[in-house]
């Protein structure tokens, strides 16, 4: 998990173009809130992971299929930057007939790395 794909817009469009599987968009999440696996005892590490998170989640959730989880993360992203997906990518959203609620967890969560790329300039 210490490989992540860089937060760059390519990443971001793989993700909403659904051309990363679901379990590297999880992981890529999972690394950015602070979730490390420590193979020698077989557990998450989360002294990293912010106290909100780690109390919710001591295991990190699939954000594609978890609504509470992607609720969280949702509620997580500070109100000025929930428009990044328009802003910076400029992101129209998906047509009508492609909502459904993994799409736009995946949108949700480009939306989330987005505001953490922000936050960490």
């Amino acid at each position: 998990m210490t490989n992540q794909p860089d937060l760059s817009d390519t990443t971001f469009w793989a993700i909403l173009k659904d051309e990363m599987d679901d379990a590297s968009v999880n992981q890529l999440v999972w690394y950015y809130l602070g979730y490390r696996f420590d193979e020698a005892i077989g557990k998450w590490e989360t002294s990293e992971v912010a106290v909100e998170w780690r109390d919710a989640y001591p295991e990190p959730p699939d954000f594609v299929e978890s609504r509470p989880a992607i609720v969280k993360l949702t509620r997580s992203i500070p109100q000025e930057n929930k428009q990044l997906l328009k802003e910076e990518l400029r992101f129209a959203g998906y047509q009508v007939t492609e909502l459904v609620p993994r799409k736009t967890r995946r949108a949700t969560i480009v939306n989330w790395l987005l505001s953490y790329r922000k936050e960490q300039r």
